[in-house]
């Protein structure tokens, strides 16, 4: 039986999806990041990542210079810039900038997406993240950033993936804490078991 129309653009549809895809991750897994820097409205700095060597004193000099340059900058104005021989890409979310400087020849909207996929995964884990979340639970923000981007290269696009990971972090670290739970139980009560 001949496919109808409808079949045929939805079969076209999904391989066009299913190889974009598939290009996207390449893509993305080709990128290269030098740092990531997330910090408030009011420049206080909130989470921190360097995928390059630098000095204690070269980051605060890069940080306090950013962050400075980022929030003089008006609202409508791009959120690509020129820095040094960096691109630097930032967006706002709420009352967050997150930050990043790329390699000149990297692609401005694949750091963007890093930058929204990385939103997504903390948005997820925490349930519409908000800075408290980033200020109170930073092991688990650095540790999705961690899952993400390993040495600046992206080593997971899924964010199914990545989540599951997270979980399973997660777990272990409720076993590990039952544990030792059980193990002062044991000493204080002398043979206790459960």
């Amino acid at each position: 039986a001949p496919m109808n129309l409808f079949m045929r653009m939805s079969l076209t549809t999904h391989s066009f999806l299913s190889s974009f895809h598939s290009h996207l991750c390449f893509v993305i897994s080709s990128f290269q990041m030098q740092f990531m820097l997330l910090f408030s409205r009011q420049g206080k700095l909130r989470l921190q990542k360097w995928y390059v060597p630098l000095s204690d004193k070269e980051k605060k000099k890069i940080t306090r210079e950013l962050v400075q340059t980022v929030l003089a900058r008006k609202p409508k104005m791009c959120s690509f810039l020129e820095w040094r021989d960096l691109k630097i890409v930032y967006k706002r979310y709420a009352s967050l900038y997150f930050c990043c400087a790329t390699e000149g020849q990297d692609n401005e909207l694949i750091t963007l997406e890093i930058i929204h996929r990385y939103v997504e995964l903390l948005d997820k884990y925490f349930g519409s993240v908000c800075e408290l979340d980033i200020i109170f639970n930073f092991e688990k923000a650095y540790f999705i950033l961690d899952e993400f981007l390993l040495g600046g290269e992206a080593q997971e696009t899924s964010k199914k993936n990545v989540l599951k990971a997270i979980e399973q972090a997660d777990l272990l670290q409720e076993v590990r804490g039952l544990t030792i739970l059980i193990g002062c139980a044991r000493e204080l009560f002398g043979g206790f078991t459960p």
